[in-house]
């Protein structure tokens, strides 16, 4: 009630709940089926358009109406709104961690305090924290707060960067093209930080690199103030908003499905270009001329978006629980996302009921307003006790990461160590071979292939023939955390062996890779690829590699076992309907080979242990040695 009498004008858009609606169901989705959706993650960007748009709007519009803009009463009514749902979900997610899932206590304290200051985003950065890592250490279900921490720190300076434009600029247009070329230089600093084929985490998670999103949506207001539109339009007009509305949410929504978060494209234009969309649907969404905001108007949107905030809060917590106890999702994927998707908005329902609706609505400073009604009471005990048992979680979590202590963290740790130093030393003797094989000096290739077999004895379940074979095979691998974990135990058998393995590796980064092999002529005529861990890919994609890498060579594709993930199935499918497109392509199918031996993995039930590692590697050798062309 204050807020409205304090600006007279002011416009409730109810579109706006329609465009939150449609940002946070393309979050949601792309965090439940990521291959269906694979640019679902643009739905934040809505949410930082918007958060640009509708702050400086009113602002602006406090200004004009009052001469000033009120910062106490601004940051009052920003704490009410978004500090208890926060706070609430924080604590509750840590106590949860405390009684059930201890494993992921590892630096609480540190994500409790920068997320109660808006600095999370950063702690992320420091710490080395990826967006896009899976399963080699345990994910946190605090990693999408780091949206929370920008629009925190936007909310905290942005009040006084308006007073300073407003004061300081005598044509409104001079601070237009301020906030203009700010933006600018956001979306250049992206580009320019961006490196391909690298994770793309420190431009994903900076403030410095997604301000561009905000700063479009606070030009809009400068220029597109929603209490000065007129709410008649010649029909001309009516249909060219109308339009832009229609293909600009056209556009927003096949993005969706067509644009992948770690593509170059991305981070090179594409979420500029997102971001510039939005802006135009909102301008045409906030007219009171055109329908487009009787459109995205309707009960769910309406349901849905005024309980955005809750949803977005809880989504990964409910979806990182539900992985870490249920292990087989694959095997019924649509059951177990609708269980999570129902999880999640039951729990945003409550969050809005009893903790967002009626604290946004007390006055601090008025101690009548605190009084509780029965029900209210009795949600303080259990409130209380989730509180104290978060409190205890973040007193005895380790301050530094415990994964990098786990048996999986360490191997993979010291064989991403070892297998650097391998390659660079395979390389160099490939670069000899072949700089001798042009000056026709063959006795020194005759040697090194001697010494090779001088030493081959049994090792796993090869004979000694198989081994003998396999260390004259000169073999390029490239993937993800799975074959990093067992890198060491296919060196053994394929000392001639490249391999470049990462954590949290898809698809979409491995053409690149392989590129730049073929460049310094080092790409094998054997290609191993173990991808789809992480993440399903497309057609188009796999057969991007393939043709990167030439029909003249053998590519065996390790297939996926991944039961907790939804994607497990889509990937296994894809390569064995690429086998018909590629008759240079071998699935190697270590999901049957494996899925019957649970005993063979980690607790991820992703990663071999060392035992698994063996059968990994034999199975894979076994496949190729049987199958290479000499």
């Amino acid at each position: 009630m204050e807020h409205k009498k304090r600006l007279a004008n002011s416009r409730y858009i109810t579109g706006i709940n329609g465009l939150r609606a449609i940002a946070v169901i393309g979050v949601i989705l792309y965090h439940l089926i990521p291959f269906t959706v694979p640019g679902g993650f643009l739905g934040v960007v809505i949410f930082l358009v918007l958060t640009g748009y509708l702050i400086t709007d009113l602002l602006i519009q406090e200004w004009d109406q009052n001469g000033k803009i009120g910062l106490r009463s601004f940051y009052q009514r920003r704490i009410k709104r978004l500090y208890p749902a926060l706070v609430t979900m924080l604590f509750a997610t840590a106590a949860y961690m405390t009684l059930f899932q201890r494993q992921l206590l590892a630096q609480l304290r540190g994500i409790l305090w920068s997320n109660l200051l808006y600095v999370y985003n950063w702690w992320q950065i420091l710490h080395g924290q990826s967006y896009f890592d899976r399963f080699a250490n345990n994910e946190s279900p605090f990693t999408h707060l780091w949206t929370l921490s920008i629009e925190g720190q936007f909310y905290l300076i942005w009040p006084v960067i308006i007073i300073g434009l407003l004061l300081f600029n005598k044509h409104r247009h001079q601070a237009t093209n301020i906030l203009l070329g700010l933006g600018i230089l956001s979306a250049l600093l992206m580009a320019l930080l961006y490196v391909p084929g690298h994770d793309p985490s420190r431009v994903y998670y900076g403030t410095d690199t997604r301000a561009f999103a905000v700063l479009f949506g606070a030009v809009l207001a400068f220029i597109w103030p929603s209490t000065e539109l007129k709410s008649k339009l010649g029909p001309a007009q009516q249909r060219l908003l109308d339009g832009i509305g229609l293909l600009t949410l056209v556009a927003i929504i096949g993005m969706y499905f067509l644009v992948d978060s770690q593509s170059a494209f991305v981070y090179r234009g594409g979420m500029v270009l997102f971001s510039l969309l939005v802006v135009l649907l909102v301008a045409a969404t906030v007219h009171p001329g055109a329908h487009v905001n009787r459109w995205l108007t309707n009960p769910v949107f309406t349901w849905i978006g005024k309980r955005s905030y809750g949803i977005y809060l809880y989504q990964f917590p409910v979806m990182i629980f539900y992985e870490n106890q249920v292990h087989n999702i694959a095997h019924w994927p649509w059951l177990h996302n609708f269980i999570q998707l129902a999880l999640i908005l039951g729990l945003s329902e409550l969050s809005y009921r009893y903790v967002e609706k009626p604290l946004s609505h007390v006055q601090w400073h008025q101690p009548r307003t605190w009084r509780t009604t029965g029900w209210q009471r009795w949600l303080l005990v259990p409130a209380l006790a989730i509180f104290a048992i978060g409190l205890v979680g973040a007193a005895q979590a380790p301050a530094h990461a415990t994964t990098g202590e786990t048996p999986l963290a360490r191997n993979i740790k010291r064989n991403a160590k070892k297998n650097s130093e391998h390659n660079a030393k395979v390389i160099a003797q490939a670069k000899q071979r072949k700089a001798a094989a042009k000056q026709a000096s063959s006795s020194s290739a005759v040697s090194s292939s001697s010494a090779a077999s001088s030493s081959a004895s049994a090792v796993g379940n090869l004979t000694s023939a198989q081994v003998q074979q396999a260390q004259q095979l000169s073999i390029v691998g490239v993937g993800d955390s799975v074959m990093l974990d067992g890198v060491d135990t296919l060196q053994k058998i394929f000392p001639l062996m490249i391999a470049d393995a990462s954590v949290g590796r898809q698809v979409s980064s491995s053409q690149q890779i392989l590129a730049d092999y073929k460049d310094k002529g080092v790409l094998a005529n054997v290609v191993l690829i173990g991808l789809g861990t992480n993440g399903a890919f497309t057609d188009q994609q796999l057969d991007d590699v393939m043709r990167t890498v030439g029909a003249q060579r053998q590519v065996f594709w390790v297939n996926v076992r991944v039961p907790t993930r939804s994607w497990q199935n889509t990937v296994n499918n894809s390569l064995a309907q690429a086998t018909k497109r590629w008759p240079n392509l071998t699935v190697i199918d270590w999901y049957k080979e494996s899925n019957n031996h649970p005993n063979w993995f980690y607790s991820d039930q992703v990663h071999p242990n060392e035992t698994g590692k063996q059968h990994y590697a034999d199975f894979i050798a076994q496949q190729i040695l049987t199958k290479v062309k000499h």
